[in-house]
């Protein structure tokens, strides 16, 4: 790669595994200094221990103002700045509407909208304040498509695709707002749904006009250009990256 991102400090939230871990990966890649943030202390471990000395590791639950704020104060301590801020961390629970337990609703809304704006809210306070920043939130393309038994985790993500434009409009043009809108991706938590038989892997490569599932790699690829240079003139948009799915329509 390219050393797009050199001398920027780059915290990814929910970053120890799937898309999360990617982008931390293609991040420091690239030359920035990655803080890994997760609730699981030996698998922040593991993955700062794969990329190397250009990683931190943080344990955090960023649904909380406390873990929030841990999570931006360890990055600015142990980096001294902050540049980029990836709102990863995100839980889904399949259930139909009607039988889903408000705890669970109150988790996935915790995690999905509360911390990215927890975070994103410290980080621009420390962006402003430095002369510049980057925040991207990893969306879905449930955020524009009814998808059923997911009530819970399509609101959420409809209001991070609003939270997104908000916040572009009010930081700009010191700070730079984003999101990321993947489509079905092959992680382990989606070949667990599949073997659980909650995802039909053969029946989503045939809806999918690019014939097949995405690959981490290739979300934290879009998440990468939104952080760079290259889209110095980009701010309040939604980037779908879902080999097709929401252009084939509602077949």
């Amino acid at each position: 790669m390219s050393d797009r991102l050199a001398g920027k400090v780059a915290v990814v939230t929910g970053s120890t595994k799937g898309i999360g871990r990617a982008i931390a990966q293609v991040l420091a890649a690239e030359g920035a200094r990655v803080v890994v943030n997760s609730r699981d202390e030996a698998a922040v471990r593991e993955v700062v221990s794969g990329i190397g000395e250009s990683a931190a590791g943080v344990v955090a639950d960023v649904s909380t103002e406390a873990g929030a704020e841990h999570l931006i104060n360890a990055a600015v301590t142990s980096f001294g700045r902050l540049d980029i801020l990836v709102n990863n961390a995100g839980m889904n629970v399949v259930s139909d509407a009607v039988d889903l337990q408000p705890a669970d609703w109150r988790r996935i809304i915790d995690l999905n909208l509360t911390a990215p704006f927890l975070c994103s809210q410290l980080a621009a306070r420390v962006m402003l304040a430095g002369g510049s920043g980057v925040i991207v939130n990893i969306a879905s393309v449930t955020a524009f498509a009814p998808f059923p038994k997911r009530v819970a985790y399509a609101s959420s993500k409809a209001a991070l695709v609003m939270m997104t434009r908000v916040m572009a409009s009010e930081l700009a043009p010191t700070v730079r707002v984003n999101a990321v809108a993947p489509g079905y991706v092959r992680t382990a938590m989606t070949e667990r749904l599949s073997a659980e038989g909650k995802l039909d892997f053969s029946a989503l490569e045939k809806r999918t006009p690019q014939g097949r599932l995405g690959e981490p790699e290739e979300v934290a690829k879009a998440v990468l250009f939104l952080c760079s240079d290259d889209a110095a003139y980009v701010t309040g948009e939604t980037l779908v990256v879902d080999g097709g799915w929401l252009s084939y329509g509602f077949v």
